[in-house]
């Protein structure tokens, strides 16, 4: 099957904004227009690929021509660019980057990413944010073009190369610290955590390693942004494992006091990006690792 441009812009829209009428909107056409244009897709692929759902969804099919469809407008926005067509400073259609971070990258390491690409005239900077575990399923989908991964296996389609380690050190107030104290250590079993959502295994896995698997403590607290979630430890609501560039400036400040004197979770991070010769792509590439070379730590050499 050769898709028709008009097509793939209708799949993505339809997915983007969730509903026929609202991608006829953004198409500028009728909603009869996007009905006829998918129902051609689908025809021609010889299987649904959007779900009629509210909002609509691509099929397992439909990501599949959705990853072509967003590869296809970034080489046709890359080629009007170049051609000086319908993009400028004053509007039109900017050329849009869609990427998937971590909050804790996005937090730290990856912020002067975004200082770069401010400089860059227009370009749209889509962020989504994702734990670093799960956002190469976001490739998978066709949702990002590119993304900040703990996945070293590069998704189907996709070139992957190592970043660096993001080190998490468990943290705690120092009143909260001393509160929880038994001899040398600390009761963590019953110590209460600070987890940022139900995704982040961070800091069970840290106390797997120090009580088994018997269950999370009593209490745990859920603080779904980095910024909160560091606040949160600082003030003393439980324990939590920080991200180096929060960690060390807290723990020279005596915001904070480690709670294991060599204990420390490294995690190896990768950029995941499609395998495309496309200009914005590549520099996007070339800003990351540059910001990765400045906010991360080498990764071990291997054996």
């Amino acid at each position: 099957m050769q898709p028709h441009p008009d097509q793939l812009a209708a799949l993505v829209a339809i997915v983007e904004h969730g509903t026929f009428d609202a991608a006829a909107r953004h198409l500028h056409v009728t909603p009869s227009a996007v009905s006829q244009r998918i129902r051609a897709l689908e025809s021609a692929a010889g299987r649904v690929l959007v779900q009629r759902t509210t909002p609509c969804r691509p099929t397992e099919a439909g990501q599949t021509l959705l990853r072509l469809a967003r590869q296809t407008r970034l080489l046709y926005d890359e080629a009007r660019d170049a051609l000086g067509d319908s993009r400028d400073d004053s509007g039109g259609v900017p050329l849009d980057l869609a990427v998937a971070v971590s909050a804790d990258s996005l937090a730290t390491w990856f912020r002067p990413v975004m200082s770069d690409v401010a400089t860059w005239s227009g370009t749209t900077l889509r962020l989504h944010v994702e734990d670093q575990a799960h956002t190469a399923a976001l490739l998978r989908r066709g949702d990002v073009l590119a993304a900040v991964t703990s996945e070293p296996t590069p998704v189907q389609g996709c070139v992957v190369e190592p970043l660096g380690v993001l080190r998490y050190r468990p943290v705690a107030a120092p009143d909260f610290a001393e509160r929880w104290r038994v001899g040398r250590g600390h009761d963590w079993a019953r110590m209460p955590v600070v987890v940022f959502n139900e995704k982040d295994d961070l800091q069970h896995d840290l106390l797997a390693g120090r009580v088994g698997r018997g269950g999370p403590p009593p209490v745990v607290h859920r603080v779904p942004t980095s910024d909160d979630f560091r606040e949160a430890v600082r003030r003393g609501l439980g324990w939590g494992m920080l991200p180096d560039p929060q960690a060390l400036p807290d723990l020279a400040e005596g915001r904070v006091v480690s709670l294991l004197t060599r204990g420390h979770v490294d995690v190896r991070l990768f950029w995941q990006r499609w395998r495309l010769d496309s200009l914005a792509l590549g520099t996007l590439t070339d800003v990351v690792r540059a910001a990765a070379r400045e906010g991360l730590r080498r990764p071990p050499a291997s054996p």
